[in-house]
């Protein structure tokens, strides 16, 4: 911050270079004072960092609200970067008026602690992503010796390859289709999840055929999503009548099979490196929801990535963090009407709001334009399908 003050300083007059160094002086005051006020009654004197231990693993040691640990070490003048600290290192803990950290240097022969566990949300870092449509994209149209599917060193062949011989590519899978339902009188959205068939066409499923319904400006698609499953060199394109290109595949992540669909390899830089914040803005109840859970039915704990309703377009960026709730249910209030009554049967007024149930805080790591995936950080309940998500201090 020094650093940034004094590049700040060189290209200002005196007298706005003073304005500058109060305002700084007094924004490290005040952050170590909510800081001090952040802290539990019973946090230690010091914590020495140990191998696997996260900033907010750590934070949870001493802070009511462990997500709000940038402010601790921003409000500390002596360490420049949070993401440089080493196991080993020796956190002391101060009181109201003081710098809130300080760091006593440890050895620095094993790599820095992370925000959060990368090794969790790596392979969602690399091998998922949401697309408004898939449809145009080239795909695997054969394999070799007409087999079903297809690993490392075998053959497939692609209708539409998009790049030339010696290009790399990469080979997606088509796995949900996530739609909203704008329902106006009502007291929130129906989001609603469609897996796909190896063509990436819907599967019709009887549970929700008659209400997965589109209508003109009451629907929305959210996107497709999209799964890495293997990558590959071109190694032959379309000629003398063929009218498939050959593609060597070298990667054994999972077996390629026809109707895969083909896009290049692209050098997409992701976050690693986060900085916990609440939302940039609020939301209609209803509009913010956790869609599914990843490689799970709908339920999922900590470290476990959901896949949530807004992205970008809502400001939603990687480090926004939220708090999930269970919905509170429509009870039948049984006093006054009859216990055997289904809810159907019951009319508004029979019918008692019962308040949501909080059940942990997750952080967004990836975000696209209409939607968004979280990681779990902490829970006192499981995370399912269609909790609501709110504001990481919300009370209700």
């Amino acid at each position: 911050m020094a650093a940034k003050l004094e590049r700040v300083s060189n290209t200002a007059t005196s007298r706005p270079r003073r304005l500058r160094v109060v305002l700084a002086v007094a924004l490290l005051t005040v952050g170590s004072w909510v800081a001090a006020q952040d802290l539990r009654a019973d946090h230690p004197e010091t914590y020495v960092v140990q191998r696997g231990d996260t900033l907010w693993s750590i934070a949870a040691k001493f802070l009511d609200k462990p997500w709000l640990w940038p402010e601790i070490w921003q409000a500390n003048p002596q360490l420049a970067n949070p993401h440089e600290i080493y196991p080993g290192d020796v956190l002391s803990l101060a009181y109201r008026g003081q710098p809130a950290v300080r760091l006593s240097p440890g050895p620095r022969d094993t790599p820095p602690v992370g925000a959060i566990p990368l090794s969790e949300i790596e392979p969602f870092l690399k091998d998922l992503r949401v697309v408004e449509e898939f449809e145009s994209l080239p795909y695997v149209v054969g394999l070799e010796e007409d087999r079903l599917r297809g690993g490392q060193g075998q053959l497939a062949y692609l209708k539409g390859a998009p790049a030339g011989v010696g290009e790399r590519v990469m080979i997606v899978r088509p796995t949900q289709r996530f739609t909203r339902l704008d329902r106006a009188d009502a007291c929130c959205d129906l989001y609603l999840d469609d897996d796909l068939d190896f063509r990436g066409r819907r599967i019709l499923d009887s549970a929700n055929f008659w209400t997965d319904a589109l209508l003109p400006g009451e629907g929305e698609l959210l996107g497709h999503e999209l799964m890495r499953v293997a990558t590959g060199t071109i190694t032959r394109g379309v000629a003398g009548g063929i009218e498939a290109s050959t593609l060597l595949l070298d990667d054994d992540s999972r077996e390629v099979r026809v109707g895969d669909r083909v896009i290049p390899v692209d050098a997409q830089r992701y976050d690693l490196q986060f900085f916990p914040h609440v939302p940039a803005q609020a939301f209609d109840y209803g509009r913010a929801r956790v869609l599914a859970v990843a490689d799970m039915l709908t339920t999922g704990g900590p470290h476990d990535v959901v896949a949530l309703s807004v992205g970008a377009r809502e400001g939603i960026d990687n480090g926004t963090v939220f708090s999930t709730w269970r919905v509170g249910s429509n009870a039948v209030d049984t006093v006054e009407y009859n216990p055997e009554r289904t809810e159907g049967t019951v009319p508004e007024a029979g019918k008692v709001r019962l308040p949501d149930e909080f059940a942990g805080h997750l952080m967004v790591f990836r975000t696209f334009e209409k939607m968004s995936y979280a990681i779990v950080m902490d829970s006192v309940k499981p995370t399912r399908v269609g909790y609501e998500l709110k504001h990481p201090d919300a009370a209700y």
